[in-house]
């Protein structure tokens, strides 16, 4: 039927109107619905709509491994497929709607600027799907603070793409890219472009994706009454209480969970760093 645009409008303008003269329609909700901030942030579902199933953190691990390979996605789209890619292979829909190699932007830490670490990044973002910040907070404090303070890489798969054999896993002490990766390498003496450093983030990949995937069954098998072994780092703790946070003192400025000391220790390496860095 050919229908040009004013018919269109006239006829859905007539629904519309005969609807509310009805009773269907209450002016002052339909009032609100029109208007176009309240629609905007509208979202199929609900917020935070989906629902999680538990997983196995054996099998999670091995897809992240491959997923990390696939394309050179990496990292963030390694730990975020192995979660929500396998819903959409158990599941279908909603899982499989996802646009998964948009997590490709973790990469290098952020596209290449070695902030977080692609492996939370995607993690937090699977969480992130689920829960709103109230209850997944706890969630990213338990794995945050499991990644900086573990010996990693740990996975060793038997398929890998590269041995590792010779190599020696290392404490990143941080969340950051950056930080994780130049530790090991400088542990190892090995390049930051070498194929012995990209298997060893694919083995964290896996690693990460595990214990991601660990925290996520826990949470939804004990719902609300998930609770975390998180405790702050003694370093965050003494700066907050002694300078940063402290009544009165004027220097409410520090904001984040991160330990300090890898960055604030006063160790040579972090003072007058654009002139004789060692």
């Amino acid at each position: 039927m050919d229908l040009n645009r004013r018919q269109i409008l006239c006829g859905l303008g007539g629904i519309a109107c005969g609807a509310a003269c009805a009773g269907l329609i209450n002016p002052k909700e339909d009032a609100h619905a029109a208007s176009e901030k309240m629609q905007r942030f509208q979202q199929a579902g609900g917020d935070f709509g989906w629902k999680p199933h538990k997983l196995d953190v054996e099998a999670v691990q091995k897809v992240a491994y491959e997923a990390y390979h696939n394309k050179g996605y990496a990292c963030g789209y390694g730990v975020f497929y192995s979660i929500v890619g396998s819903l959409a292979e158990q599941y279908g829909a909603p899982y499989n709607q996802f646009p998964f190699s948009m997590l490709e932007v973790f990469k290098g830490g952020i596209s290449d600027w070695g902030t977080i670490c692609g492996c939370l990044g995607g993690a937090a973002s699977a969480y992130a799907l689920f829960w709103g910040r109230k209850e997944r907070d706890a969630m990213v404090d338990e794995l945050f603070h499991w990644y900086s303070t573990t010996n990693l890489p740990i996975y060793n798969p038997a398929d890998a793409k590269v041995s590792l054999d010779k190599t020696k896993p290392t404490i990143a002490e941080s969340q950051l890219c950056h930080i994780s990766v130049s530790r090991w390498c400088a542990a190892n003496g090995i390049g930051e472009k070498s194929k012995e450093r990209s298997e060893r983030c694919a083995r964290l990949t896996a690693d990460t994706a595990g214990r991601a995937c660990e925290i996520f069954n826990a949470k939804i098998e004990k719902g609300k009454d998930w609770k975390g072994t998180y405790v702050a780092p003694e370093s965050v703790k003494k700066c907050a209480d002694e300078c940063h946070k402290k009544p009165g003192s004027g220097s409410d400025w520090a904001k984040g969970h991160m330990d300090c000391k890898p960055c604030h220790d006063g160790g040579k390496a972090l003072q007058n760093h654009y002139v004789n860095h060692p």
